[in-house]
């Protein structure tokens, strides 16, 4: 039976009962251990703009880049209120504090903003407990670390893609924010715009006849961004950067400004280059597609060229094909058409993000029907993730899924380290009879910085 909870600004009523004195964090944490799936819903005007004592507080950590437009995204829904800048690079945490409170500044409730903290230490942020959520845009090998520390204070967490640099960690993930009952979302944003969701509900519900090929195109090479080459020697650590936190589990290195920011992705202590960075993009929405948002592959094999002259080494070309049980062939290569394509026996659908196309030209127009397979919507991925914190339900692209999605990428990355066909159980996540490959699928981490 659904729970209907109608809230208003005179209080909180659960189960219909009415309590006007309990605080929305109270209200969150009272229901945050048993009702992760179950259907709240809010009354419009509150989920419009509520009281600034009734907002999700939110710690956003890692601002720059990506980050800095999940921040931006979290800051114009007026049932978020941004309480703390977290960035390993000062400059930006101040920068990006400065414009979450100019923000708040132009309300009209302003007088009760207290402020936006800054710091370089996410364990700051997770050590408070007037913080409801926190915002993850790290780079992808310190995402597993600071997601379950956050789960485990009972913080719902929006995390960047991919969810996790190993299957193992990913895993880990799963399981604390089951155990500890929070609301996860992954940022596979895809998943809530409207032309791929349509695009999946014409392959699952037939379209262009008999799926048989997936072909994800996320691009070749290394897009580094300023004029390093990767050959850049050691130098001082700048003041204002906490190159330790940034290292975080990675193995120590020198600094060096050529590994850092937006160009750690290509370095393989980091991350494993457009598999797994636009490639879990494209992968996430093939396996929405195949209908395998709760499996895997069977098989995989790959190849790929691993760079050895600097410090960027993950693959820039490669070519890696899965087989799902359901006979289903997902191709991930760098030669692929930039985007997803989904073959079927009787035409082919297409989308790089901008468009749709295919043929027969008429599916485009065709209309799914209510007794036909409808996929679940989204008003937005940030808007999701904080409808599902109010709600206690699970978001477009939970925990479980971001885990399979970004699971593909790393046996996928695997079999193209082996060079050589790998078999794949997704029941378990393990290589079967495989101890070399099994190897892969966890990384070791730096003291003191285990999960």
């Amino acid at each position: 039976m659904s729970v209907c909870c109608v809230v208003n600004t005179a209080g909180l009523a659960y189960n219909g009962v009415v309590n006007t004195t309990c605080s929305r964090r109270g209200f969150l944490k009272s229901v945050a251990g048993s009702a992760v799936t179950a259907p709240f819903f809010f009354h419009p005007k509150l989920q419009a703009a509520p009281p600034p004592s009734q907002r999700i507080t939110i710690g956003c950590i890692g601002v720059g880049n990506q980050g800095g437009g999940d921040t931006r995204q979290l800051l114009a829904d007026p049932r978020a209120q941004l309480v703390a800048s977290c960035d390993v690079d000062l400059a930006r945490a101040k920068a990006m504090a400065a414009n979450i409170e100019a923000h708040y500044a132009k309300q009209t409730d302003s007088g009760s903003y207290k402020g936006c903290a800054v710091t370089q230490d996410f364990r700051e942020i997770i050590a408070r407990d007037d913080i409801d959520a926190v915002m993850i845009a790290t780079p992808d090998h310190t995402h597993a670390l600071i997601a379950i520390a956050a789960a485990r204070r009972g913080k719902d967490v929006y995390c960047e893609k991919p969810l996790a640099y190993s299957v193992a960690e990913g895993r880990a993930i799963v399981e604390t924010v089951t155990r500890f009952g929070r609301v996860l979302q992954t940022g596979t944003q895809r998943r809530s715009i409207g032309t791929f969701r349509f695009m999946c509900e014409l392959v699952r519900n037939g379209r262009i006849g008999k799926l048989h090929t997936v072909r994800c195109g996320p691009g070749s090479g290394f897009k580094v961004r300023g004029d390093f080459t990767g050959n850049e020697a050691p130098q001082p650590v700048p003041a204002d950067f906490n190159y330790d936190l940034w290292l975080g589990p990675a193995p120590w290195a020198p600094y060096t400004a050529a590994r850092c920011h937006f160009n750690f992705r290509w370095n393989l202590d980091y991350g494993e280059g457009y598999i797994s960075d636009n490639g879990v993009h494209f992968v996430d929405l093939a396996m929405w597609g195949i209908g395998a948002d709760d499996t895997g592959p069977l098989q995989v094999e790959g190849k790929a060229t691993f760079p050895t002259t600097s410090i960027y080494n993950a693959p820039t070309e490669f070519d890696i094909t899965y087989r799902f049980a359901n006979g289903v062939r997902l191709i991930l290569g760098s030669a692929e058409e930039f985007g997803v394509k989904f073959e079927g026996s009787e035409g082919w659908l297409h989308s790089n993000g901008w468009s749709l196309t295919g043929t027969p030209e008429k599916i485009l127009t065709s209309t799914i029907a209510p007794n036909e397979i409808r996929l679940r919507p989204s008003p937005g991925h940030h808007a999701d993730f904080l409808d599902c914190v109010i709600n206690r339900r699970l978001p477009a692209a939970h925990a479980e899924i971001g885990q399979r999605t970004a699971t593909v990428c790393h046996i996928g990355y695997i079999a193209a380290r082996l060079g050589r066909p790998l078999k794949w159980d997704p029941a378990r996540e393990v290589f079967p009879d495989d101890p070399q490959a099994n190897r892969f699928l966890s990384r070791a981490a730096r003291e003191p910085w285990l999960i």
